[in-house]
Parts: C-alpha cells; structure tokens; sequence
C-alpha cells in the first residue's frame, strides 16, 4: 500500500496515500490510519500524498509567499513579529534560531554564533482579539495577499483535522475524538524563505545552518517544500538524512505537545535545514518551503489519550494547558 519516501540509517518515512483515508471504504480508511499511526510511532514523520490541495493551487500559494519576500526589508520590519502570546508578524535574519536548547542564555549564545538563515512570516487565526496578523499594503503583485493566505490557513486547518481523525482510528478510539481540540485553528501559517547564500559559508563555518536541529513544539506540523532539499531527519543511530523532496507531497511531523499527549507513543523527532544537495557553481539558490504549526485549541487541557497507558501509574506526565506550553517553548526560541 505504501513505499518510503527516505530509507536510510535504520529510518524508514513511509509514503502514504491519504485519499485512501479521505475517500476509501472502511477497510482502506483502517489500513491507511494504522500505517499514518505507525509512521508516527517509529519515525515521527510520515509523507502524505492523494492531497486535497491541487498542484496548481499549492503553485500560487509559493508565488504569492515569494511576492511577500521580495518587499523591501524596511517595509518588512514593520510587520515585525512581537510576542511569543501572539506569535504572528515577520522575522528577520538571525531573529529566532531553532534548536533543542531550553534555556534562554544558551539560546542566545548560539544565536549569536551560528544565526539561522532564514526569514519568515507568521500568520494566526484572524480576529483573535488584542493578537492581529500583520499584513502588507495590498498594493502591486501583493494584491490577495490575505486571502490567500487565509484561505490557505483555513485549507491547512481542515487537513489537520484529517489527519488527527487518522491517528484515532489508528489508536482505535473515536474518529471525532481530537475534533474537539482542533476546532478553534489556533494554529500557525509560516511562509519560509531561505535566501540565496554563498557555499562558502558552511565551508568557512562548520555549523553553520539554514535552520538548527530542533523538535517542532505542537501536535503535527504540515511541511510544503520546494524543490531546493536541504530538510534532515535524525535517524535512529543520530545521523541526520535528507529527506528528499517527492513533487505534490506534504511531509507530516509529529511534535512535542503530540509526543506527551501520546504518553510518548508518538515520537517528536529531531530535523533540521542544511545546506541543499550540491548544486552548479558558488551559491546555493534561495528556498522556499510552507509549514503550518498545527496545535490543539489554546484553551484545552492536555493529558494523556485514552488507551495510550494501562494504569494511572503509566502515566509519563501530568496535564497541562495547551496555550501556556507552546508560549514556554517560543519564549525560548525568541
């Protein structure tokens, strides 16, 4: 039913056909949850194909985030991102820097050293009061910006939903059982944008990166790329493998917040963007790549799912509420 999208270093990211769960009878819903399901369990990252996202219509959403990119960097500075609360608006170069480190000083310290390059733009639920999304003038080629954007956000948020209805079946609990956290769409859109650099900066810096080693912080991340490459994933053994680009996919993360609320059943695995796959002559081209951050509702109380544990004993953390958790994480990050 499936093949693998990267098979390398004891890690095996299946390729999976979600049309199969989306439109399949029961038999093919069943199969294609338990193998989602699987995929999170031994990888934590799986390949989606068979989207309800067209091919053409992913195309326009990548040329309207290159559009935003290619503003101005003082225009761009006044949509500037401000609280991790809010966590919407644009970072420059070298403002967030990814990475497994929890402490602010140490944070910083690699900041400093060893800047992630990239940019990028975050967009939020709209209408969250006292939390607005930053947007440009809607003026020149950014015309439908919003949108766009928003409607993109809105596509995302139901594929999210997809895809937790997927790992209950898989989990044998009620399909609708994750609907009730995932409704609200407090989840983040972030437009990605790599520029071009010169390949004698990862020469001249050993660690230098496009983005640190790090886990996503949520439940599930939806990651769109281009077809650059550059994105690892840290095998079983710590070595990190490319995980290739495969046209018209989606790669599927499982984060931080999914791996507890799972009772560790689930892996947040650790990836990160490197320079891409040697290319012609002494720059390597900008990249452009979409992930949508997705989160159960702010407001909801985490703790472990049903079956994940035997007793309470089993029970590897205590709950916590969603909104508070990410803000702890992307205080850190910033």
């Amino acid at each position: 039913m499936e093949s693998a999208a990267v098979k390398s270093e004891g890690l095996v990211i299946p390729l999976i056909d979600f049309s199969r769960f989306l439109n399949g009878n029961p038999e093919q819903r069943k199969e294609t949850a338990k193998a989602i399901l699987h995929g999170f369990q031994t990888a934590g990252f799986i390949y989606l194909k068979g989207l309800p996202v067209t091919s053409n219509y992913r195309k326009y959403v990548f040329e309207t985030s290159a559009k935003y990119f290619r503003l101005p960097t003082e225009t761009k500075m006044s949509h500037c991102w401000t609280t991790p609360e809010a966590n919407r608006g644009y970072s420059a170069p070298g403002r967030e820097k990814t990475t497994t480190l929890t402490d602010i000083d140490d944070v910083k310290k690699l900041r400093d050293s060893v800047p992630d390059l990239k940019e990028s733009l975050e967009i939020g639920r709209e209408g969250v009061p006292d939390q607005p999304n930053h947007w440009p003038e809607e003026e020149g080629e950014l015309v439908g910006f919003k949108e766009t954007m928003l409607d993109f956000h809105n596509k995302c948020k139901e594929l999210h939903m997809e895809v937790m209805r997927a790992i209950a079946v898989g989990l044998g609990i009620d399909e609708a059982w994750f609907d009730g956290y995932t409704d609200a769409g407090d989840n983040t859109l972030r437009l990605l944008h790599y520029p071009e650099v010169k390949k004698d900066v990862f020469t001249i810096n050993p660690g230098q990166v496009r983005a640190g080693a790090h886990s996503d912080y949520g439940s599930i991340t939806l990651l769109f790329q281009d077809s650059r490459g550059g994105l690892q994933v840290q095998s079983p053994t710590g070595v990190f493998v490319d995980a290739t680009p495969i046209e018209d996919t989606c790669v599927v993360n499982a984060g931080d917040l999914l791996a507890r609320w799972s009772n560790d059943n689930i892996k947040s695995t650790i990836h990160r963007v490197v320079e891409p796959p040697s290319g012609d002559g002494n720059v390597y081209p900008a990249r452009y790549s979409i992930a949508y951050f997705c989160n159960p509702n702010y407001k909801s109380y985490i703790e472990a799912i049903p079956g994940t544990y035997a007793a309470e004993k089993d029970r590897k953390y205590e709950g916590i509420n969603s909104g508070q958790y990410l803000v702890q994480r992307l205080t850190a990050t910033y």
